[in-house]
């Protein structure tokens, strides 16, 4: 197997590179440079119509896309440790989470920078005033996932550490990156932020 992706601070390869870290498995991956627009060549879009990374080309030449599936793929091959819950309630908590935090701060995060960020301005149509209207609704749900973890658990989908914090912090990463910080008010998240990027994973 191979993976195709991209270099920090893309946010989706990274998280299947964290997930890789935390199991352990070592696995070759080829860069495919996003502002060289290398996503959107012919052969590239033999492996994922839609021209995204990360892409999981498997031995028999099949090929995934989307970061948690490629990541649910792996997890069954790699049961240990359990990234996605240990047992039919966790499992579910996981993927609730994982969809929260893609709707609620990804979503936002991705039309700000598609749309009012000056590195995509020459890559897309942009419409400044619907980007910047984006900024305040990923404060707003940046708090609201702050007061989610004001009850004192670990991470964010309970005791365990797993999926739900990789999309999390590589979200929130790239959300700084992009000059959408984490409010100053927000300490229970800032906590988590700094529990999650002290695991070796983050580094990935």
């Amino acid at each position: 197997m191979k993976l195709y992706g991209e270099a920090n601070p893309a946010p989706n390869p990274r998280r299947v590179r964290m997930f890789l870290a935390e199991k352990g498995v070592d696995l070759p991956e080829i860069r495919v440079a996003l502002r060289k627009g290398e996503h959107k060549t012919a052969e590239h879009k033999a492996r994922n119509s839609l021209g995204q990374v990360p892409v999981l080309e498997l031995d028999d030449g099949q090929t995934i896309s989307e970061s948690v599936a490629i990541c649910r793929y792996l997890e069954a091959l790699h049961p240990t440790p359990p990234m996605f819950g240990s047992c039919a309630l966790t499992q579910a908590q996981v993927d609730m989470w994982v969809r929260r935090i893609e709707f609620q701060i990804m979503s936002p995060v991705a039309m700000y920078w598609r749309h009012a960020h000056p590195l995509t301005a020459s890559l897309l149509a942009q419409n400044n005033d619907f980007g910047e209207s984006n900024k305040p609704i990923v404060g707003k749900s940046m708090l609201w996932l702050d007061r989610e973890l004001a009850d004192g658990r670990p991470w964010i989908a309970g005791e365990a550490y797993g999926m739900a914090d990789i999309v999390a912090l590589t979200t929130i990463d790239f959300a700084g990156f992009i000059g959408l910080e984490v409010p100053d008010e927000a300490s229970a998240l800032k906590a988590w932020r700094d529990r999650a990027s002290a695991r070796p994973s983050a580094a990935a």
